[in-house]
């Protein structure tokens, strides 16, 4: 980012209505931010939690390595996700008004459904190669042609993808209510006041009831129609339809800098009274679902968690990076490309560190520095093939 984009640019709600069809750089930088979270989330899977990536190196389970990554997997899990739905639902509304039904879903269809082809068919297959390469291989097989085809149909899967799938369902979804009530452009509805406290308070105890009666069958962790995270639905969509909600009403722009300061507060003393609790009284699993009181305690804390950083990024981005740059303009356009292809990229750079580094948070850090550069970098190869970039 240049010096400028550093400085404050949160703007009076009655200024920012009259630049309602701006664009929104915070956005995308917040956006680009949000990958890169996603890609340093699977390096620490890597080395922390060990379990649902192609490739692991785990550390002792007593070790604070172990620990440590964790806590960043489930603290990233809390909200990280649900915050990119909350962008995608935010920008539906303008793509539908602007293209219309047909032309809608056929772009939803190019824009989600080719990369997610291509990532269950080819990238989830290449990243299994890493099944082979861990010290403890989970595929008790020599690496060659032959076994790799013989289980290829086994490789084929959601994997990370399962975003787009979901994704591409909550836009039908939409465009058929927008078909089916034959709604008024979204432009049409006027700016009502900004959400209050009372309001949002309200919104987590229900998401976070709803997280909860979900967690009774479907526990955090559980794999269903190889969703790796529907335990997570309830934020999932109602964020994406907050995003929807709040693109009229211009939220994006007029909530006030201090409900992102109170949004962050919040999240730390969730953090400090609830996750504690649950976590630790939950050892065994406990707080992961099953209809236990540490499930009731951790839903709470991840609901607060989820709403107070979201509004605490908005609010953040929004003030220090709302304006153009070379350097911010490439990364938003990498990023979509960027969370494609990161997998097979940590498996195999990950690999060819396994020899050569010592210990579980030297190699977190020595892979972020060597990974997310990496991914930007060969996303912009791949978008620079004719085509691709109308795509990614």
């Amino acid at each position: 980012m240049n010096e400028n984009s550093l400085q404050p640019t949160e703007k009076p709600p009655a200024q920012a209505a009259t630049e309602k069809i701006s664009h929104l750089f915070f956005i995308d930088h917040l956006r680009a931010a949000l990958v890169i979270l996603v890609v340093l989330h699977h390096v620490a899977i890597v080395y922390g939690e060990g379990i649902s990536f192609w490739y692991v190196e785990p550390p002792d389970k007593e070790s604070l390595s172990y620990l440590l990554g964790l806590f960043f997997v489930l603290f990233n899990q809390a909200w990280f996700m649900g915050a990119l739905f909350l962008l995608a639902g935010y920008f539906t509304p303008g793509s539908f008004d602007r293209k219309g039904s047909g032309s809608f879903l056929k772009d939803r269809l190019l824009r989600l459904g080719i990369p997610l082809i291509l990532w269950i068919f080819v990238l989830s297959p290449i990243s299994a190669i890493g099944l082979f390469l861990e010290p403890n291989p989970r595929i008790q097989a020599p690496l060659t042609w032959g076994s790799f085809w013989q289980l290829y149909p086994e490789f084929i899967g959601l994997g990370i993808a399962w975003f787009l799938a979901l994704l591409l369902i909550f836009s039908f979804g939409y465009a058929a209510w927008r078909m089916l009530n034959r709604s008024p452009t979204s432009s049409s509805v006027s700016e009502s006041s900004l959400p209050s406290y009372l309001g949002i308070g309200i919104f987590i105890l229900v998401l976070a009831l709803a997280s909860y009666l979900v967690r009774v069958i479907i526990p955090i962790g559980r794999t269903v129609l190889d969703f790796p995270t529907l335990a997570y639905l309830p934020q999932y969509l109602s964020f994406f339809v907050i995003g929807i909600f709040a693109y009229p009403r211009n939220w994006f722009r007029t909530i006030p800098g201090s409900m992102g300061i109170v949004g962050f507060v919040i999240a730390l003393v969730a953090t400090i009274f609830l996750f504690a609790p649950a976590f630790f009284g939950g050892l065994s699993g406990e707080f992961l679902g099953y209809g236990q009181w540490q499930s009731a305690v951790y839903t709470l804390w991840d609901s607060i968690f989820a709403v107070g950083m979201s509004l605490a990024a908005i609010t953040f981005f929004r003030r220090f990076f709302n304006k153009d740059s070379k350097f911010g303009r490439f990364l938003s356009q990498q990023s979509y490309a960027v969370y494609i292809i990161h997998p097979p990229i940590i498996v195999f750079i990950a690999f060819a560190l396994s020899g050569i580094v010592p210990g579980a948070f030297l190699k977190f850090s020595l892979l972020t520095v060597i990974v997310v550069p990496t991914c930007f970098a060969i996303a912009y190869i791949i978008r620079k093939i004719p085509g691709v970039s109308r795509v990614l």
